[in-house]
């Protein structure tokens, strides 16, 4: 009796090696197809052509030269906050807690603005927004790194919960320093007399970009050339080997989240003293979770993170303009980023594995 059999039509492997000229010929692919995409979308919903969409999407980023600057920031902030959790994830570290982290920087900024403007001197002051807002980030990131270093608990929960912590906490001093009485809101801070904002370099945009370079430099650095990111790169690689060769893997653990909590909270500093002369629970614009795809996209290369930031921040600011130009709400350009992003996070699965297809199927099995 003769059975037939079913054979798939095509099957599923991981690739041994990933060759990194054609990893970044999927992506470049993936980026095109979704920018068709968007395309399409748009010229359904608008009836307008797909190459004045396009050049709307550039004209976003870089139509003018306030705008290149703006989306320049963006890039910089961006890219801070997803080198500030780099080392953690190299080490299997999961802190998805940067958005936490940051409004922790930056509400020490706004504390420092607040109740020390006309008590000290703009340079004392801003000298301590600066120690208070590394301290503060530092400390709300080690607290999950005690935590897992003691007790082995699930840092991507407890780094997700203390952004919870940090969103409330913002919200409450927003009520205690609301201006006026009533409104919600806090409004610029120091608005008459400037004290705690930080100094502009050439213009209002460069200092973050500069901030963003040398945290950059400093990032590969540390990573490729020092102890500390040796160990870091052993804890990721295995536990057991890392404390077989006499690395302390807790104490590694602690001071990693130590400069991720700092480097996030120097985000919160240039967003509240730097750039918004504010303190919102909103401030941070999801960026510390759009970090996150940052750093993974990039795999945890800092000099790769600058490609991958620039390319988020100009799909995101592109999609923006869409909205505004052919007068649609902002959920069409979140819709447009959402497509995006998901080419781009998608693409990986075709870098990771191997698909394949069969040509002869329904073979006759004796």
């Amino acid at each position: 009796m003769s059975v037939k059999s079913k054979e798939p039509h095509f099957y599923i492997s991981k690739r041994a090696a990933v060759d990194r000229k054609k990893a970044w010929i999927i992506r470049i692919i993936a980026i095109v197809m979704s920018l068709i995409v968007c395309g399409i979308v748009t010229m359904i919903c608008t009836g307008d052509n797909p190459i004045s969409i396009f050049a709307t999407i550039f004209k976003g980023a870089f139509g003018t030269q306030r705008k290149t600057w703006i989306t320049l920031q963006y890039v910089a902030v961006l890219l801070i906050i997803s080198l500030a959790l780099t080392p953690a994830f190299k080490m299997q570290f999961w802190n998805v807690g940067g958005e936490g982290q940051v409004l922790m920087g930056g509400l020490a900024a706004a504390a420092c603005m607040i109740t020390l403007e006309n008590k000290l001197p703009n340079g004392v002051v801003i000298l301590l927004m600066i120690v208070t807002s590394l301290l503060a980030g530092a400390v709300w990131g080690v607290i999950p790194a005690i935590f897992k270093a003691l007790w082995n608990t699930n840092e991507t929960l407890s780094t997700l919960m203390m952004n919870y912590i940090a969103t409330q906490l913002v919200a409450f001093f927003t009520i205690v320093w609301e201006v006026p009485k009533g409104s919600g809101k806090i409004g610029i801070i120091n608005q008459n007399s400037n004290i705690g904002w930080l100094p502009n370099i050439g213009n209002k945009y460069l200092l973050s970009i500069i901030v963003a370079m040398i945290v950059t430099a400093g990032m590969y650095i540390y990573l490729k050339y020092t102890k500390h990111g040796y160990e870091i790169s052993v804890v990721g690689e295995s536990l057991n080997t890392a404390r077989y060769v006499g690395i302390m893997v807790e104490k590694v653990v602690v001071r990693t989240m130590l400069i991720s909590g700092a480097l996030c909270g120097l985000a919160g500093l240039l967003l509240v003293g730097g750039i918004n002369h504010t303190i919102t629970t909103t401030i941070t614009n999801g960026q510390g979770f759009t970090a996150v795809m940052v750093s993974w996209l990039a795999k945890f290369h800092p000099i790769g993170m600058i490609f991958t930031s620039l390319l988020i921040i100009f799909m995101d600011r592109g999609a923006s303009e869409i909205s505004t130009a052919f007068e649609l709400n902002q959920s069409f350009a979140d819709i447009l980023t959402g497509i995006i992003l998901f080419f781009i996070i998608g693409c990986e699965f075709f870098i990771r594995y191997d698909v394949r297809f069969r040509t002869n199927t329904g073979k006759e099995d004796a």
